[in-house]
């Protein structure tokens, strides 16, 4: 979750406003020192590159596997220290080694056989590595199952390469956090510019796909959780519709809201990503909604015209903020036109103001409840929250040295999902968010909505935690539980900024063609250069 960018937008939503900055961005960025990497043979490889390197024998699973490792060596935790993986899974090599004598053999299961991914360290896998969400009070943690996503991966042949490190707790822990900070995993930095946030909670997903540590990665989000992190790392992140992909075996925040998506460098491959993971799970109920909806193959809707006839609404209030944004929307909204686009201006975030304080409500007993369930089951030495809660302080110098666990206490002071405060607050922000969209959609005949990810990111502060930068544009599908989409929009002052693109429960056939177009069109992504600071 996206928590304090999150608090601040839901106020906000529709004006960028000033901030008092911890660092401010320099007016000459020609000016910034930055490091360069050892070239790497993988630079910003497709999964159809990979795929076509295997089948012609220039490579071979392990083979890829070990240069990824090799990369992460060189640039995760020394060179420019992005500190974006938390765990090595130790039987990679053995995995892939078994994937390349099914593909000598004749056997290829399918378009990620032999593709190495990196999942967030809050989604089980049952073998040597933790599943901890960053906690230290979680570490030692092995599954004993793996979570249903990672069993879908394993069987479409996805070599598992390690786990990416995340803001503790999904970044429901504390009011003044800093993203992409765990106790377990320590900072995570974002690759562009190395004193910069790398937004979160998927933070270690999005840093370690933008610097090339692996071909396609997993987050999770509550409210932002994948769409920021993508935005602000230059890459591609789908937020599926809530039951598309299955949550059993991911230590959670909410019910309502949770889901795991596909993060990579273009819509292709995160569309490809998002096929392999779908399916009804019985340990997750909402998975029954996407029976009849979902597809295994989303590459069908990859069209270079998929713009063509489509209506866009685009939020008015995004065109006269920061002009830097400002500048990189309206080009988007241009490229778009030439695509074939009819774009039109929406007033829609006023829709969806005021929510903070029910959805605030909601993710803490959902939190406290849903932790719980999955703490008694799990190999952790916790088995409540209250148990997490006495670990922290128990441990404070090492748990809490930066911040403190106020969310965490809030959360377990709340009663069970029957409170009437939980149910009032749960029916009032559904029935809002997707009646807005709903009806903006179709009164309007727009195929999805549009406009800025997110601002700029802002610098890493463990003395204040986060701070807004008066963009944010992921509450409204989040917590209706629709899908979204961002795309690289381009950057500011060597920043990226994304592009959203959200609609309908389960049209992410039809928000991937939109977003594939104008990725086509704009060819945005460009890989970090791993600059110090522009400070």
């Amino acid at each position: 979750m996206k928590r304090r960018n999150f608090i601040q937008n839901i106020g906000l939503v529709g004006a960028a406003v000033p901030v008092l900055n911890a660092c401010s961005p320099s007016s000459k960025n020609e000016n910034a020192e930055t490091i360069t990497p050892t070239h790497f043979p993988l630079n910003e490889i497709t999964i159809d590159e990979l795929q076509q390197r295997m089948s012609s024998g220039e490579l071979t699973a392990r083979a890829i596997a070990e240069l990824y490792l090799n990369r992460i060596k060189a640039i995760d935790k020394s060179g420019p220290t992005i500190n974006s993986i938390i765990e090595h899974n130790p039987d990679a090599l053995a995995i892939a080694d078994v994937l390349d004598a099914e593909r000598k053999a004749g056997k290829v299961r399918g378009p990620m056989h032999g593709i190495p991914v990196i999942i967030k360290d809050n989604i089980d896998t049952a073998d040597k590595m933790m599943t901890t969400a960053g906690a230290l009070a979680l570490e030692g943690n092995i599954a004993s199952a793996d979570a249903f996503i990672v069993k879908k991966l394993r069987e479409a042949g996805a070599v598992l390469l390690g786990k990416a490190n995340l803001s503790e707790w999904a970044n429901f822990r504390s009011n003044r956090s800093a993203s992409g900070w765990s106790s377990r995993g320590g900072q995570t930095r974002n690759p562009y510019v190395l004193d910069r946030n790398p937004c979160g909670s998927s933070s270690g997903s999005g840093a370690a796909l933008a610097a090339n540590l692996c071909a396609v990665t997993i987050g999770t989000e509550t409210n932002g959780s994948i769409v920021c992190p993508a935005s602000v790392n230059g890459v591609v992140g789908i937020k599926p519709t809530v039951g598309l992909w299955s949550r059993s075996g991911i230590i959670p925040i909410s019910a309502t809201q949770d889901t795991a998506g596909p993060m990579a460098r273009t819509v292709r491959d995160a569309a490809i990503f998002l096929g392999a993971c779908v399916g009804i799970d019985d340990r997750d109920s909402v998975t029954k909604t996407s029976e009849g909806k979902f597809s295994t193959d989303y590459t069908q809707f990859l069209k270079p015209d998929g713009l063509k006839g489509k209506k866009i609404g685009v939020e008015k209030s995004y065109l006269k903020g920061h002009e830097g944004i400002d500048a990189l929307l309206v080009k988007a909204i241009e490229q778009m036109k030439s695509a074939g686009a009819e774009i039109v201006e929406v007033d829609f975030l006023k829709k969806t103001e005021g929510l903070w304080g029910d959805e605030y409500q909601v993710l803490l007993y959902e939190f406290k409840d849903g932790v719980n369930k999955y703490l008694a089951a799990a190999n952790a030495k916790a088995k409540t929250v209250s148990d997490v809660i006495a670990f922290n302080k128990q441990n404070e110098a090492k748990a809490m040295p930066y911040f403190k666990q106020d969310i965490l206490e809030e959360a377990n002071a709340k009663g069970d999902l029957t409170t009437k405060e939980y149910t009032d607050a749960l029916l009032n922000i559904l029935t809002k968010t997707r009646a807005a969209i709903n009806t903006t959609m179709d009164e309007l005949k727009l195929d999805a909505i549009c406009g800025p990810t997110y601002g700029p990111t802002w610098c890493i502060d463990w003395v204040n935690g986060d701070y807004g930068t008066g963009y944010g544009f992921s509450s409204p599908a989040a917590i209706a539980g629709y899908p979204h989409i961002t795309v690289p929009m381009g950057k500011v002052m060597n920043l990226p900024i994304g592009i959203s693109f959200f609609g309908h429960a389960y049209d992410e056939g039809g928000l991937i063609a939109i977003a594939y177009a104008y990725e086509q069109e704009s060819k945005n992504r460009k890989p970090p250069e791993f600059i110090k600071s522009i400070s």
